[in-house]
This record gives C-alpha cells, structure tokens and sequence, in this order.
C-alpha cells in the first residue's frame, strides 16, 4: 500500500484530502507546516507528498527546498491557491514534480497521483 503524506496548515483542507486518498486505497498522514513535514519525511519514507506553499513556520517551498537538499527523490505536488506563473517557476526550482491549483477535482487529483505512482496504489 502506498504512503501519501499531505502536508497544509488548514485542519479541514488536509482531511480532505487525507479522506480521498483513504477512500482510493492509500495510506496517509498529516502534517500541519514544513517543520512537522520534514520530520515526518526524514524519520520514514513516503510514496508521494502534497503539499502547500502558505503555511507558518516553515512554508512548503523551504520545506521542498530541504527535503530535496537532503537528496530525497519521493514525488512531490505543490496544491495551492497560488496560480500565478513566478509561483509556479518557483515551486519547481525548490523541486516540486507537479503543481496544482486548488480547487481541484478529486477525480483530477486522483490521476496526477496515479501517474506519478506508475498507477499502482
């Protein structure tokens, strides 16, 4: 079974998406900043991390920045409000694998997951 961390400062945004991917057959945590996501990583290995960019302590480009400075190669997706285009160059410079615009379908989300896993849960 597959390990999705889903990392965002919004308690109801998370569950959200930490219930779609249980629906779908993945295993998930969460994590409410860049500081709580990096622990987490570093401590256990994950399939695949969403994650947010506006968040306190520790936004989610620093957190991607570090995580991939630390030669972690796990798929990354930035889901975010943040639609303008120097955010999204920015998100994959820090080394995000794809940026996405909330809201987004969970449908949608769902196939950006599955291509990134290689299809398989």
């Amino acid at each position: 079974m597959k390990k999705i961390l889903v990392v965002d400062d919004s308690p109801v945004v998370r569950s959200f998406h930490i219930n779609i991917l249980k629906t779908a057959g993945y295993k998930t945590e969460g994590a409410a900043d860049g500081v709580e996501a990096l622990e987490k990583s570093m401590a256990r290995p994950y399939d695949l991390i969403l994650c947010d960019i506006n968040m306190p302590n520790m936004d989610g480009l620093t957190f991607i920045q570090k995580y991939r400075e630390a030669e972690q190669q796990t798929p990354i997706i930035i889901l975010t409000t943040q639609e303008e285009a120097a955010h999204r160059r920015k998100g994959f410079e820090a080394g995000a694998n794809l940026y996405i615009v909330k809201p987004v379908k969970p449908e949608n989300l769902m196939l950006h997951i599955s291509l990134l896993l290689g299809g398989v849960k």
